[in-house]
């Protein structure tokens, strides 16, 4: 397939694409025509190949759809909805988008932003009655520079890298990254058009909009498209879907499992082929709660955004699957590299590096960022993993994040399994705080089961007894909720801001 547009035009006749809570589903065809006539719109109102259309709409079948018609006419930039006024200034300016996309009627603070930038404002007007997705444009009438469809190397999708410790660096990936990256998840899967993936995944993230949108339509199958993450929600949008997958982060995996006994007659009546997860390590008590409760494989996989997403993946039944493992190269070229740039062998503990047709070209008008990621044509990930005899990646943590207790060097993820043994945890996250003398610390935050209790002294003789003394957390903090980014995923680098111990 060259291009987004050219897998929703293979699909069989008749078939469902995109599906949402109380809504008719819409078929392949009316979604290839919406494109269509998404393309000759955005071409009227002065946007067409290379220019950026920022997008600011909520979860739902309407982004997908956005998503999908708008990556085919010109490059989507999709941005957080909860973003402040300065963000999206800060954003939108550094884009230099061309326009910026919203549900008509939006009260947004991208529309104040957008007016600072002095770019144009397109309305989405939804079909709210019609089937899930339909929409129509309107704006200002201008002519665009370079109309017509996409071709494959045309870049669909900008996205900004999380930005924790320096300036978010624009990762531009073209259409032909992108499905490298869904087929290599359909692979990887066996996702066919009988699949159905329920999405919780933020559509302004690689993970919502790869793995399960457009993983799902390479494959021929559907999705259905909630408006967000919701653990309350999830059982009920489980059984009006039907689906036979979802993928997730592990934080809204846990979260799941908390409210699944309540809801086992649902589980039951709706069996899922399989569950993903990715984007963060799942940890090794969860995947096996979670294989219990659910009574099917859980499938983790190692991903970026400069990745297009997915480079890692376990495998399904008969093959292997390891918990703790984010699995075998699964697309890309996965290898163990050296600081000084030598690729290492089996065994070896190094900085893990991509190359393949899926990884981006690099990062947009940053050259220094490019030279620093890029080493004899392989991606340099910034994390650090190992892989074992049979070719398993187990990832020992971020490079930004080992902890540097003078000298001693302490991956954050080996603790946080140790601490996540403890019958009382429920999720544990090990992290850095400042030390007069030492440079760096181990603290923990810790959330406990319900019911459960638990108190410092606890958690640190419980590690104690397992873990070298250096690698015990100083500081134990309980909170009812690990913080998280805009995505669901858990940040370590300013945790110890963020919870008072910098």
């Amino acid at each position: 397939m060259d291009t987004i547009r050219d897998i929703l035009s293979s699909a069989a006749s008749g078939a469902q694409a995109i599906a949402a809570p109380a809504r008719p589903d819409v078929a392949f065809e009316e979604l290839l025509a919406l494109v269509d006539r998404t393309v000759l719109s955005l071409n009227s109102l002065g946007v067409g190949r290379g220019d950026k259309l920022a997008i600011v709409l909520d979860n739902g079948p309407e982004m997908v759809a956005a998503f999908l018609a708008c990556a085919t006419a010109c490059t989507t930039a999709p941005l957080n909805p909860a973003y402040r006024e300065e963000e999206f200034f800060f954003y939108l300016d550094d884009l230099k988008a061309k326009a910026l996309l919203v549900a008509a009627g939006s009260n947004s603070p991208a529309l104040a932003a957008a007016a600072r930038v002095g770019i144009p404002i397109i309305h989405l007007n939804a079909r709210e009655d019609g089937p899930a997705g339909l929409f129509d444009l309107s704006g200002t009438s201008s002519a665009a520079t370079t109309p017509g469809p996409a071709d494959s190397e045309d870049v669909a999708l900008v996205l900004h890298t999380s930005g924790t410790t320096s300036r978010p660096k624009i990762v531009p990936l073209s259409h032909t990254n992108l499905l490298t990256s869904a087929a290599n998840i359909v692979r990887t899967l066996n996702l066919g058009p009988s699949d159905r993936c329920l999405n919780i995944m933020p559509l302004f993230h690689i993970h919502g909009l790869v793995a399960a949108v457009l993983a799902s339509l390479s494959a021929g199958g559907s999705v259905f498209c909630t408006p967000g993450f919701n653990a309350l929600k999830f059982f009920g949008w489980m059984n009006e879907a039907r689906p036979t997958w979802y993928t997730a982060v592990p934080t809204m995996h846990q979260a799941i499992l908390a409210r699944s006994s309540g809801n086992a007659e649902i589980i039951a009546a709706n069996p899922l082929r399989f569950i993903r997860s990715s984007s963060a390590s799942l940890p090794a008590p969860v995947f096996a709660e979670m294989e219990r409760v659910f009574g099917c494989p859980v499938i983790e996989a190692y991903s970026m955004t400069e990745n297009a997403h997915q480079m890692t993946s376990n495998q399904l039944p008969p093959g292997q699957r390891k918990p703790g493992s984010v699995g075998l190269a699964a697309g890309p070229e996965v290898a163990i590299m050296s600081e000084d740039g030598r690729l290492l062998p089996l065994g070896h503990v190094g900085e893990i590096v991509t190359r393949g047709a899926n990884v981006t070209r690099g990062y947009e008008n940053n050259p220094k960022a490019n030279s620093e990621a890029f080493t004899n044509g392989w991606f340099r990930t910034g994390d650090q993993g190992v892989m074992d005899d049979d070719g398993f990646l187990r990832l020992t943590g971020r490079l930004k994040e080992i902890i540097n207790r003078g000298g001693e060097k302490i991956a954050p993820l080996e603790v946080d399994e140790v601490l996540m043994a403890h019958p009382a945890v429920h999720q544990a996250v090990t992290f850095a705080i400042p030390h007069n003398k030492l440079g760096e610390d181990v603290a923990a935050v810790i959330v406990l089961r319900e019911g459960a209790q638990a108190g410092e002294r606890d958690i640190r003789e419980f590690a104690a007894g397992r873990l070298a003394d250096f690698k015990v957390p100083r500081r134990v903090v309980f909170v009812p909720e690990i913080p998280k980014g805009a995505t669901g995923k858990m940040q370590r680098i300013g945790l110890a801001a963020k919870l008072g111990l910098a």
